[in-house]
């Protein structure tokens, strides 16, 4: 394993593995487990945790880039995945959107120079009956307002202080 690993991840780690009869099966748990340590799947913790789930680094990343909760780089504090079904822009999604990445100064896809705020475009997030609604660090908001998505925006820079 990586020198700078913790010795209790890495413990945590292997035990999970060695608690099922096929190490892939632990692949997400694994690289969430990563990901909770670094902020994001790097390549080399992409690397370690193939090792450790006896998966090649290419079966990994395909299985990485699949799901929309890894990130294969950096983010912010808060990732802000923003639904862009139809049910949210119906309820005024994409306004919304759009104020938010005004507000912050980026685009989708973009952190903040600060590095609190990643905004994350998702398919749906499953909240049709709070939409418009975001996840904040997969913790659901809404339906949400232009005036309640400010608060929200100032409530977490004033926790990030």
């Amino acid at each position: 394993m990586k020198a700078n690993l913790p010795e209790t991840l890495e413990k945590e780690l292997k035990g999970m593995v060695a608690g099922v009869p096929h190490p892939r099966e632990m692949a997400i748990d694994v690289v969430n487990r990563l990901q909770d340590h670094y902020g994001y799947l790097s390549d080399d913790s992409l690397a370690l945790a193939a090792g450790l789930l006896e998966m090649t680094p290419l079966e990994l990343e395909e299985l990485a880039t699949f799901y929309t909760f890894i990130y294969r780089e950096p983010v912010g504090r808060y990732v802000i995945h923003v639904c862009d079904s139809v049910i949210c822009w119906m309820e005024g999604g994409v306004n919304l959107v759009a104020h938010l990445l005004a507000r912050l100064g980026i685009q989708l896809g973009e952190t903040t120079a600060d590095g609190l705020f990643t905004v994350l475009p998702v398919c749906c997030i499953g909240y049709c009956d709070r939409a418009p609604a975001i996840l904040v660090n997969r913790k659901v908001h809404g339906p949400l307002t232009i005036e309640s998505l400010d608060r929200l925006v100032d409530s977490l820079r004033e926790d990030a202080a």
